[in-house]
């Protein structure tokens, strides 16, 4: 339990003091944001900072925080203390620079900054991988909700899209997240997502209190059990690769670009995108800590180890039975919140692109039937075959941190040229280089070496990415 505790505390403190300084280098300024400038009743509608904030909690929380803190805890209490430290070096500066540099940047996409910070080069490759990356994310969404929802509501086993049950549920969510994709952005998720953030909190917080009111079996750091993973995976990279939502994942900087436009002040950036992503990483503290109590009592089959089915097995154990279904209901609601502004953000990242306004209802879907036609393939792909499901979530895992290092690479660049402390975003952007570098070289889904030698390219590619980098700033000084 001290462990835990500890966790909390070097969250907190790390969000009083390091986001303030973060803040600080940024330099918030008193001028009218894009949601002021170009506000169009669609994506660029002001919006309060309580609001913003809750939205963009539901936004970037997806399953990750839930999945990745179930996994993330197979390799030990020292999870505890990964996470939060994370989320202050790396998470929450990430989200921050991703949602403050669009603000500065007339409310541009992700794939807009790389375009201005790091090059046209670069911008159509991760114009492609964001895209890839934002369609399998949100077939997964379908999936995980659905039968979360099915097995908790309907006591459905069978998960099969032949199952009219399932097949439904799937086309309800995904008629949702064309709604929410195409509808102006206060009119649904303006509205209901700052209440179902709330049911977040509070089904968060049952779990917490179901620690001290039942007890709770938690295991403490120390060198003997630096990693206890059943199946030995290495804590470099693979921790860094489970547990992205809580500590770093870079489909933030996709949902900080959205909420962008929507932002009233620049002061109110660091409660939105910094101490949103802090919350995020404690509700993954909390879940990681349930999960390690109900695989330390056995009551978790091994054939359900790290899935999403511990999370029903966690709301029974922790929280009285009339109040579970509130815990499951909070779990179903991150993969549909978050699902719906992925194709939100697909919609606007490609808008952008080819230049085409959004405000006509007609324009928006021109882009949102191809998009929702690729989920549906992908998904009917994912439900017919028994490898599918898996193989989608490992590349979504690789590209999804992948896309963390780019941002961290504009807001160096940005800083470098401010002459600001640029070590507080090249550090962990280097870091993830080679972190993504050594799993993908490493992995079966990628080039399958033995991790010694990944590890050596891991190096090589973070040094020359480093030297890419000075040679990019230094082009930007002489311009």
């Amino acid at each position: 339990m001290i462990t835990f505790i500890l966790g909390i505390i070097i969250l907190l403190i790390g969000y009083i003091l390091y986001s303030r300084y973060i803040e600080r280098v940024f330099e918030p300024e008193d001028e009218p944001t894009p949601a002021h400038k170009y506000e169009d009743g669609v994506d660029f509608v002001p919006m309060s900072k309580n609001r913003n904030a809750l939205i963009h909690l539901l936004n970037i929380a997806g399953m990750g925080p839930i999945i990745g803190a179930i996994q993330g805890i197979l390799f030990g209490p020292i999870a505890f203390i990964l996470i939060p430290l994370g989320c202050i070096l790396a998470g929450g500066v990430h989200d921050y620079f991703a949602g403050m540099l669009s603000i500065r940047n007339k409310g541009s996409q992700i794939t807009g900054l790389i375009h201005k910070y790091i090059g046209k080069r670069f911008f159509k490759i991760f114009m492609v991988i964001v895209s890839v990356m934002l369609l399998l994310l949100a077939t997964v969404f379908v999936y995980t909700a659905g039968d979360l929802f099915v097995e908790r509501f309907f006591g459905v086993k069978d998960f099969a899209i032949t199952n009219p049950i399932v097949l439904c549920s799937y086309i309800v969510i995904l008629a949702y997240f064309v709604f929410a994709t195409l509808f102006p952005i206060d009119k649904i998720i303006g509205k209901f997502y700052p209440v179902l953030g709330l049911l977040l909190i509070l089904g968060t917080g049952l779990v917490l209190i179901g620690f001290f009111l039942k007890g709770i079996n938690l295991e403490n750091f120390s060198l003997a059990n630096f990693n206890l993973h059943p199946k030995k995976l290495p804590l470099i990279p693979m921790f860094f690769m489970t547990v992205s939502c809580g500590l770093l994942s870079g489909f933030h900087s996709t949902q900080a670009t959205i909420i962008s436009r929507t932002v009233d002040k620049e002061k109110d950036g660091k409660q939105i995108f910094y101490g949103m992503m802090c919350l995020e990483s404690l509700i993954a503290i909390i879940w990681a800590a349930a999960a390690m109590d109900v695989y330390s009592t056995n009551v978790v089959p091994q054939n359900l180890v790290g899935t999403v089915n511990v999370v029903n097995i966690i709301a029974n154990k922790f929280v009285p039975f009339n109040l579970a279904f509130l815990v499951t209901l909070a779990v179903i609601i991150l993969p549909i919140t978050s699902g719906d502004t992925a194709l939100r953000g697909l919609r606007i990242t490609i808008a952008d692109a080819l230049n085409l306004e959004q405000k006509k209802i007609i324009n928006r879907l021109a882009i949102v039937i191809p998009i929702v036609f690729s989920v549906l393939v992908i998904l009917f792909w994912a439900k017919t075959s028994s490898d599918s499901f898996s193989l989608i979530w490992r590349y979504f895992t690789f590209f999804n941190q992948l896309i963390a290092i780019p941002t961290l690479c504009c807001a160096t660049v940005f800083l470098a040229l401010k002459k600001k402390n640029y070590l507080i975003t090249l550090l962990p952007a280097l870091f993830y280089v080679f972190i993504t570098m050594s799993f993908i070289f490493s992995e079966k889904i990628g080039f399958n070496l033995p991790l010694k030698y990944a590890e050596i390219i891991g190096i090589i590619i973070t040094l020359v990415s480093l030297i890419y980098l000075i040679k990019i700033i230094r082009n930007k000084k002489e311009q």
